[in-house]
């Protein structure tokens, strides 16, 4: 797995996280859109990827614009469930490993809303910079923090005023499938002892082919130069509901082409990426009091 701390905004992971700012522009340009994001393009312009990145419905990139349905269900679902939380008293979140993640400066939030952004130092100093260039400010209090999820990153997040006492509405997005096994129940289990009750979690869960390497999917990410093989774990994981129910949490889920039909779209399913968005859930979870 290629380590995260190689993040480079044109290669590797990195594209991945363009190509979802590049699937939320691509939305915004619509009509009949589900998400507005208006800083998702100038964050794709910006950081020249040699990959042709649409940033409008009109641009000519076939795969990416069908992708763009995912991302705009998969980013609308998310957004909604923030407000929820919002509306029902929470008033501190955390995204782990938020890449180009705009959330904290296009969304309305509760006053006093705390919002901390976790991810490696110079994924946030780009987004920070083009940012800053178009004098673009959050909207909540928010807390950028640069820091590798493999190092002892709860700590680093207290020391940056995250309160333990808060109930917290966490979000792994994009995340999961990159992460060994391992790494993943670590990780929930540093969620879970930061989080009170009534915290909430919201991870995307995704049932990756298991010849992964073979896989047409594969085949699509080798034409922009990523190896699907290198960046997610071959591993056959437990469905995080599973290690989070005995630890109190009560859990729930959703698929993405179920979201989809709710809002009017339908997802793409030819071979190559039907198969995903069929095994794609909104996994979401409240530990109780």
């Amino acid at each position: 797995m290629t380590a995260l701390n190689d993040w480079d905004i044109a290669t590797g992971v990195g594209v991945t996280a363009l190509a979802v700012a590049s699937g939320r522009a691509v939305e915004s340009g619509r009509n009949d859109r589900l998400v507005d994001d208006p800083y998702a393009a100038d964050l794709v312009r910006a950081a020249e990827s040699p990959v042709e990145m649409p940033t409008s419905p009109t641009d000519e990139a076939p795969l990416l614009n069908r992708m763009a349905d995912y991302v705009a269900v998969r980013t609308r679902c998310f957004d909604d469930w923030f407000a929820e939380a919002g509306a029902r008293g929470v008033r501190q979140a955390v995204i782990l490993a938020s890449g180009l993640d705009t959330r904290a400066f296009r969304e309305e939030w509760p006053e006093g809303f705390r919002l901390f952004e976790i991810d490696q130092p110079k994924v946030l100093e780009f987004k920070d910079s083009v940012l800053d260039s178009k004098n673009v400010r959050a909207r909540c209090e928010r807390h950028p923090l640069g820091v590798d999820l493999r190092a002892d990153w709860a700590h680093e997040l207290v020391r940056a005023g995250f309160d333990t006492e808060l109930p917290t509405a966490w979000l792994a997005e994009g995340l999961f499938p990159y992460l060994p096994a391992e790494a993943e129940n670590d990780l929930l289990d540093t969620v879970h002892s930061l989080s009170p009750p009534g915290s909430r979690l919201m991870i995307e869960h995704t049932e990756l082919p298991e010849e992964l390497g073979n896989s047409q999917l594969n085949e699509i990410a080798l034409q922009w130069g990523i190896d699907m093989t290198e960046l997610m774990s071959g591993e056959r994981k437990t469905d995080p509901a599973e290690r989070l129910r005995p630890a109190g949490w009560s859990t729930s889920r959703e698929s993405f082409t179920d979201i989809a039909e709710r809002h009017g779209r339908q997802l793409p399913a030819d071979e190559a990426l039907g198969a995903v968005f069929r095994n794609s859930y909104a996994l979401s979870a409240r530990l109780e009091d």
